[in-house]
């Protein structure tokens, strides 16, 4: 727990030190390589968080397996259009492995480890249920990082076009997919490991860290006046997490 600690106040103090600069227009160029390395540093708690619950073995492996899944279904997304939609990633999100930023894969990590969090502490018999609300939780945060990514950051560019700030449909459908067939894989692993269920410190951390990095994305949606998704992703979070807080006071 050592690590997990040091690494969890270090993410902390760049967060903080991410808002001053954020809100005030310091960020310089040359430092854009710290959006990249503070998503690592979120998927990297998301990791160290399903290594302690689930030990060191399943719990390795269910972090590597959302890993390298969720990567290659971006990189099958950015290539030949697989379920998300057709998008290009651009340079600005590097470093780029096969084209697809290595970020993307820690920031499913962390949407993964905070959203089966909160979605286990709405419906803590598992199943279904909870798989769907997993799903949509990570749908939520989408709604605030791909139009700030998107719009904003110039991560990625779309090149269909939809409704919501010109991304398509598919692209949330395909996360709600995506998202809760991987929760449905936790599911099944917490049914071969009851005691996975317990809820504690490291429960605690990943309802902060959804709170804090939803808090960060929908910052910069009101710098970048992008009012819609910032007043949408703040009620819907709000109700997912205050939905979880009925159930365990966090």
């Amino acid at each position: 727990m050592v690590w997990d600690t040091r690494i969890f106040r270090l993410f902390i103090v760049w967060y903080c030190i991410g808002i001053i600069l954020l809100s005030f227009d310091l960020l310089p160029p040359w430092l854009e390589w710290a959006n990249a390395f503070f998503l690592m540093l979120a998927g990297t708690l998301g990791f160290l968080y399903f290594f302690r619950k689930f030990g060191k073995t399943a719990g390795s492996i269910l972090g590597i397996v959302i890993f390298v899944v969720t990567f290659i279904v971006e990189g099958a997304g950015a290539s030949v259009d697989f379920l998300f939609g057709s998008y290009d990633y651009t340079e600005r999100f590097a470093p780029n492995l096969f084209g697809v930023p290595i970020a993307i894969g820690f920031a499913w990590l962390m949407v993964m480890a905070t959203t089966h969090v909160l979605a286990l502490s709405i419906f803590p018999q598992g199943g279904w249920k909870y798989a769907v609300a997993g799903g949509l939780g990570a749908v939520i945060m989408d709604l605030i990082i791909d139009p700030v990514a998107y719009l904003l950051k110039g991560y990625w560019i779309w090149e269909d076009s939809g409704f919501y700030y010109d991304i398509p449909w598919t692209n949330f459908t395909g996360w709600f997919i995506l998202a809760s067939i991987l929760h449905l894989l936790i599911d099944r692993l917490m049914k071969r490991q009851p005691g996975t269920k317990s809820y504690g410190l490291l429960e605690k951390r990943m309802v902060l860290l959804y709170i804090l990095i939803t808090a960060m994305f929908v910052l910069l949606a009101v710098l970048g006046g992008l009012w819609l998704a910032a007043v949408l992703t703040t009620l819907l979070s709000a109700l997912f997490v205050a939905l979880a807080q009925k159930r365990r006071p966090i």
